[in-house]
């Protein structure tokens, strides 16, 4: 049986909230296919469509008062 990955508590919280994965279930995944799932991951985040200048410059006027 594998030993639980060495992550800290942070990571391991945000990644569980990120793939979707109990937390539980995150600690005792195999290497290679949690490896896989990041890199599925990313492949979306890739994917999907970056903020504009515009959008960004909206969100601050909104935040600064």
């Amino acid at each position: 049986m594998s030993k639980p990955l060495q992550l800290s508590a942070e990571t391991a919280v945000k990644l569980s909230k990120e793939l979707n994965v109990p937390l539980e279930h995150l600690m005792h995944m195999p290497k290679h296919i949690l490896l896989q799932k990041l890199a599925e991951l990313a492949k979306n985040s890739n994917n999907a469509p970056e903020p504009t200048a515009e959008n960004n410059q909206a969100d601050k006027g909104a935040t600064d008062s």
